[in-house]
């Protein structure tokens, strides 16, 4: 069963399903793994309930994030096996010349203490992963991204990290427009509301990428 059938009504799913949407893309020969904003910002420094975990750092996702980090951690040690190329876009500290739109929309992310843009220990970079600072949501906005991919052949990206509403879907949408295949694994990417994270993943299943649980997408990536 499909994570979002208890927030989207039968009847929308069926329009969608009789317009021909969400056809599969399937997983191509070379993948590279996404992990997005997987810093202690958005997970606190120890699993604890989101409203607890947001007294340590406000944009924090609490417990729901770190039973994510469980699913990408299964994901990075296939990739780290086979020797296929992680990527770690990250959010940077903010400057006062970052403000901007984003200041005026979510203030909060301007004070973020240091120790949140630490990657999480559990699934930190290694020595040759590669480290994708950005200051917008999508990864590929005003970054090389793109050009890191085109390098490592990459043809497939596997999505993971945070939020599924926010910088997860803005990347996803912009690799869909580059034509590179995506997986989307429902349970290694999260967000502080449950409702949006079901909402856009069904949308981006519709549209932009391949929705599976990291136990499907495990499986179809050992057969590589």
């Amino acid at each position: 069963m499909k994570p979002w059938t208890d927030v989207i009504p039968s009847e929308e799913i069926e329009i969608y399903n009789t317009a021909g949407f969400g056809g599969p893309s399937g997983i191509g020969e070379n993948p590279g793994l996404v992990i997005i904003d997987i810093q202690y910002r958005t997970v606190g420094t120890t699993p604890k309930p989101i409203l607890e975990a947001m007294k340590e750092f406000p944009t924090s996702c609490g417990d729901i994030g770190w039973r994510a980090v469980e699913n990408v951690k299964k994901l990075l040690n296939l990739f780290r096996e086979k020797g296929w190329p992680t990527f770690y876009p990250h959010v940077a500290p903010k400057k006062s010349y970052d403000a901007g739109r984003l200041a005026e929309k979510i203030p909060a992310i301007m004070n973020v203490a240091a120790k949140g843009y630490d990657f999480v220990e559990e699934i930190a970079p290694a020595e040759n992963d590669i480290r994708i600072p950005k200051r917008h949501p999508s990864a590929f906005y005003g970054t090389s991204f793109a050009s890191y991919l085109i390098d490592n052949r990459v043809d497939t990206l596997i999505v993971t990290g945070c939020t599924t509403s926010g910088c997860v879907r803005a990347t996803v949408v912009d690799a869909f427009s580059y034509n590179f295949k995506i997986a989307l694994p429902h349970d290694a990417v999260y967000d502080r509301s449950l409702t949006s994270h079901k909402v856009n993943l069904f949308d981006m299943e519709t549209k932009y990428a391949d929705v599976m649980s990291t136990s499907e997408l495990l499986e179809k990536l050992k057969a590589l």
